[in-house]
């Protein structure tokens, strides 16, 4: 049975706020509060590691993706330094979410991201 605090749903809505920060200064001062200094993010498209390639992707998905935002799908769940939780990109305009996927995160022990691999589960033809 996983144990569910408040720990997980912090690191997640700082991982969400850094997705969904506009403009470089404020993608910048999102990921830096969410991730550590040597950080990670891996899925099937990017592999990176550090603030700046943190940085890079989510700038990248915002501009395949102008205006979209990246919402929770369902609860949080974590146990230990591992967080696990669904999410998707969301067209504010019409309600549409053409990306979703799953990300787990490893966390340090002040609760900042040291890793993620996501998973995308749908993704439009041609992205």
């Amino acid at each position: 049975m996983a144990v569910h605090t408040d720990r997980y749903d912090n690191a997640a809505a700082r991982y969400f706020e850094a997705w969904n920060a506009t403009g470089p200064e404020a993608v910048e001062k999102a990921v830096a509060a969410a991730w550590t200094a040597d950080g990670g993010y891996t899925d099937p498209l990017a592999d990176v590691r550090g603030h700046d390639g943190i940085a890079a992707v989510i700038a990248a998905v915002h501009e395949q993706f102008p205006g979209f935002v990246f919402r929770p799908l369902g609860a949080v769940d974590g146990h230990h330094d591992t967080a696990r939780f669904g999410w998707e990109l969301v067209n504010p305009s019409d309600g549409s979410a053409p990306v979703a996927g799953f990300d787990v995160v490893t966390l340090d022990g002040e609760g900042r991201i040291r890793q993620v691999l996501g998973f995308l589960d749908r993704v439009p033809a041609g992205a």
